[in-house]
């Protein structure tokens, strides 16, 4: 089984926000979470991409799409860690706090699409309910697995493994390069 483009969207945006909004360490260095403007910018870049328009994001949907990042990391670390149990409380109570429903939206050149909204229209409610969406159907199916926390150290940014074989071990290609590197010097 693949992910769908949507649900790879959905899942990829989730990871962008933990990675960007959540303290903790990336490439062998302390993270910080960002505040106020800091916040704000990354909160935006975390939601645009992928050809995607970069929306305006207020200082309050930042902090709110913060405080879901924060439940968005424990179930990325709780699915890469095998206690699926866990994963599934978490996304569960964020799926019952954004209200997230299906509804079917039209595409620009016709035809429908499987959006997923929250219990307002507000950028994030939507897409702290369209995440959490995402990760459930994740969960739901055999792509669990796919869903990591970086192997490098002090390294803890989480990611989604859409490789073929499904083998994928590092945020990026940074922190694989770091670890290969670390292994040659060991062998040395």
């Amino acid at each position: 089984m693949a992910f769908d483009s949507h649900v790879i969207t959905l899942v990829e945006v989730a990871a962008r926000l933990v990675n960007e909004l959540t303290p903790g360490s990336r490439g062998g260095h302390d993270l910080e979470a960002p505040t106020g403007d800091e916040r704000v910018r990354a909160t935006a870049a975390a939601l645009g991409g992928d050809g995607r328009r970069t929306p305006d994001v207020l200082p309050r949907e930042a902090e709110t799409l913060a405080r879901h990042a924060t439940d968005l990391r424990d179930a990325f670390e709780a699915a890469h860690g095998g206690h699926l149990e866990r994963a599934a409380a978490v996304v569960n109570a964020l799926l019952l706090a954004t209200g997230a429903r299906p509804q079917l939206d039209p595409l620009p050149g016709g035809g429908w699409h499987v959006h997923f909204h929250g219990t307002d229209d507000t950028l994030a409610t939507g897409w702290a309910a369209g995440c959490a969406t995402g990760l459930a159907l994740a969960l739901g199916s055999d792509l669990a697995g796919r869903l990591g926390v970086c192997e490098a150290e002090r390294c803890d940014r989480v990611y989604v493994d859409t490789s073929k074989n499904g083998r994928r071990r590092f945020c990026s290609t940074t922190c694989q390069s770091r670890v290969k590197a670390a292994a040659h010097r060991a062998r040395r």
